[in-house]
């Protein structure tokens, strides 16, 4: 067994992945809670809330919590690991996750769960930039680090799909605590692979540490994150909520701008590479999201379709997720890097307008809608972050890896905001509400148009900006 040192830029890289499939195999569990945590969770909520006897509101916070607080950390520990060693941070979120998962046997009430999943998030924050770092880092040619990015991401999309079906079955048999008890064997996975497969990287970022741009950049996201869902529910504070966003944020720049260690370096940010990367998996995010809760509403609420079978609804999709990982490493291959990435995004555009302008007809256009995007969304997940972390220095990549997730969450929760909106304003009555008239009917259908249209219009700007931002790499 190799065990391969990051550190040392004279020590011979892996020439495949099988010579590196211990420390692969431990960098794609990680992804893998990352993706089957919320997935198998959501199965449970009815669970809980009997269980726990929670309302709808702390319902809502059992998941949002640990969203919120993986995104709004996942800036500062990457910060944190390219100081303190990425192995290292990697290693101990890791070993906190199986201590937080274990801690959900203890758990009598929704605070304490709420507090656990928070916990876990923290978790995700320190091992999840990591997963992407450090698989970029093991390998110096570019092919092989977009394959071992596609081997990653295939695991975690595998996650993603398998978590409803496999937290049905295991609430069939077991307590709810169960899903979460999951993660214990992951994590001991992951730490075996990691621990045996790497070793610990030396090549680290010195400078002193930004406290006051970490508490900035961490308010500035949960707030991001929070300020979707608020609109979404029609609540009173969400103005309030984005205003403030926007003052964080303002303060957050001009502490990036004015400190001499900065917690983010802006100008690395602006780097064409990095910067076009960032923006192409923001519309990826963007239309992911807000595609996948459109479409579940139509088919439910409008068309009338089961939970199952609108699960089934969406097979064209997760089919093209897992299955597509072997033709997206031929395709970059033939189109390159640049190519690669501007074609896929152009295909989530395509997507979003064919399910914007056709969706209404009948299922055929909405499967078509899924496939395009579900397509682009693979080939950009393989390359941009690659692209991001090749314009970075190497003792920047944990908190590259960082920015690449934390485009995605955020834009994701703007692109679930956008259509929950449109939505809002337009459609009249309970939309849960069985029976609805013509006219409801009616005005559901013309929200779908304009909510996709928006985000086709959206998703197409940051593509559009990517792609003239990525010319200036050359």
């Amino acid at each position: 067994m190799t065990t391969y040192d990051l550190a040392q830029p004279g020590l011979r890289s892996p020439r495949s992945l099988r010579e590196a499939w211990i420390a692969l195999a431990g960098l794609s569990v990680v992804f893998l809670f990352e993706m089957l945590d919320n997935s198998i969770l959501n199965v449970a909520l009815p669970t809980i809330g009997r269980d726990l006897h929670a309302s709808t509101t702390a319902l809502q916070w059992v998941s949002n919590s640990y969203a919120v607080v993986f995104g709004g950390l996942m800036l500062v520990f990457g910060a944190v690991a390219d100081r303190f060693g990425r192995r290292r941070v990697m290693l101990a979120g890791l070993a906190l996750l199986g201590v937080a998962s274990l801690a959900t046997l203890f758990v009598t009430s929704v605070s304490g769960l709420i507090a656990v999943r928070s916990v876990m998030g923290i978790a995700a924050a320190m091992t999840t930039p990591g997963s992407i770092a450090l698989a970029f880092r093991l390998f110096q040619a570019d092919d092989l680090r977009v394959r071992a990015m596609t081997l990653i991401s295939t695991v975690g999309l595998v996650g993603l799909a398998i978590g409803p079906p496999l937290g049905g079955f295991l609430l069939a048999v077991a307590p709810w605590q169960a899903l979460l008890l999951i993660n214990v064997p992951i994590a001991v996975l992951a730490f075996i692979g990691i621990a045996r497969g790497i070793q610990a990287d030396t090549d680290l970022h010195r400078g002193p540490a930004d406290y006051l741009g970490g508490l900035l950049g961490t308010a500035t996201i949960a707030l991001a994150l929070v300020v979707p869902t608020l609109f979404v529910e029609g609540s009173w504070t969400a103005w309030g909520a984005a205003a403030l966003t926007v003052v964080t944020a303002v303060l957050f720049v001009i502490r990036a701008r004015t400190a001499s260690h900065p917690l983010l370096d802006l100008k690395l940010v602006a780097h064409p590479l990095v910067a076009s990367g960032l923006a192409y998996k923001a519309a990826t995010g963007l239309a992911a999201a807000g595609l996948t809760y459109l479409v579940t509403l139509q088919l439910q609420l409008d068309w009338g379709w089961s939970p199952a079978l609108a699960a089934a609804g969406m097979l064209p999709q997760v089919a093209v997720l897992i299955a597509a990982g072997p033709l997206v490493n031929r395709f970059v291959r033939w189109a390159g890097l640049d190519r690669a990435v501007w074609l896929g995004a152009l295909c989530v555009v395509a997507g979003l307008a064919v399910y914007a302008l056709l969706g209404r007809l009948g299922y055929t256009p909405v499967a078509v809608a899924l496939v395009l995007v579900a397509i682009g969304i693979r080939v950009v997940g393989a390359v941009a972050g690659v692209n991001v972390l090749k314009g970075l220095p190497e003792n920047r990549t944990s908190i590259g890896a960082a920015l690449v997730d934390t485009a995605s969450q955020v834009t994701s929760a703007a692109g679930v905001a956008v259509s929950g909106t449109v939505l809002a304003v337009l459609f009249t009555g309970g939309i849960a509400q069985p029976d609805w008239t013509s006219v409801q009917t009616a005005q559901f259908e013309g929200a779908v148009t304009i909510g996709g249209l928006a985000l086709t219009a959206m998703a197409g700007a940051l593509v559009g900006w990517a792609y003239l931002r990525a010319r200036r790499a050359h």
